[in-house]
């Protein structure tokens, strides 16, 4: 059966190195058919390029996801126009550029649909409700794929629960990130669909959510703005690995992915 492994965000340089380290090994070893992975904060811990989406796709990674920090790279506006690997939120107003879902196709022919949606909790875009938003992208293109993945990009976990109940029986995954913290409760919802609320990080643990310890704790203490350098230590890709029946487009199997990764002796 087809197995499928979704990379939460990948955050800075620490990140990107992580994947390209051991992105191509892990197809190998796990039997992937494919790898997807949120790409949101891989440029110096915010936002996106062209550049960096190519590195990521030459190193393994078959589909790149963003989220809220879609536009914080300059021009990357006028880029993701012409990256056919890379989907920007689907819920984003339609004007927005780039595209709303994306369909891959892995080694064993399965053809994989995927899209983001952002949840509208404490995040701070406008954007079109996330449940009617994944209900239109599903009826509309659904028979372009054998199994569609979700991933829902909120910071309330409330969020993101409700919308794996939702869609059960309707994607093969509802995958959360945004949060870069990795949670515990993967499982699969009684009509097959797998979930994980979050993802976790693929990239710097020894950190607060990717950046530096210190400089986050002082502007905890005083709340002054201070630059915050993506932090190196303890980097680790965090995600999750999920088993498709190809012949229904539900989940079989889902496990959380977790591994330490030595720094790269490369430039």
């Amino acid at each position: 059966m087809p197995k499928i492994l979704f990379l939460g965000d990948i955050v800075g340089r620490p990140g990107r190195d992580a994947v390209r380290q051991r992105v191509a090994s892990l197809r190998a070893s796990l039997g992937l058919d494919l790898v997807i992975a949120n790409a949101e904060n891989a440029a110096a811990g915010a936002g996106l390029t062209a550049v960096i989406s190519h590195e990521l796709l030459g190193a393994g990674v078959d589909a790149l996801t963003t989220g809220d920090h879609v536009w914080d790279q300059r021009n990357f506006d006028n880029e993701i126009g012409a990256l056919e690997r890379v989907c920007r939120p689907a819920n984003l107003p339609a004007q927005c550029p780039g595209r709303t879902y994306l369909v891959v196709q892995g080694a064993s022919g399965m053809r994989l649909g995927l899209f983001t949606v952002l949840g509208r909790n404490f995040i701070n875009m406008k954007g079109e409700c996330p449940f009617t938003c994944a209900d239109r992208l599903l009826r509309e293109h659904g028979k372009e794929a054998d199994a569609w993945l979700v991933e829902a990009h909120m910071e309330a976990t409330s969020e993101k629960v409700a919308l794996g109940w939702y869609l059960d029986g309707r994607c093969a995954l509802v995958v959360g990130t945004h949060t870069h913290i990795p949670t515990a409760d993967a499982t699969l919802r009684p009509r097959g669909t797998a979930y994980l609320t979050d993802a976790g990080m693929s990239g710097p643990y020894a950190s607060v959510i990717g950046r530096d310890v210190q400089v986050a704790i002082a502007r905890f203490l005083d709340g002054m703005p201070r630059k915050s350098e993506v932090a190196t230590g303890d980097v680790r890709l965090c995600g999750a690995v999920v088993e498709i029946d190809k012949a229904s487009g539900m989940a079989l199997t889902i496990e959380r992915f977790e591994e330490s990764v030595a720094p790269s002796a490369s430039p």
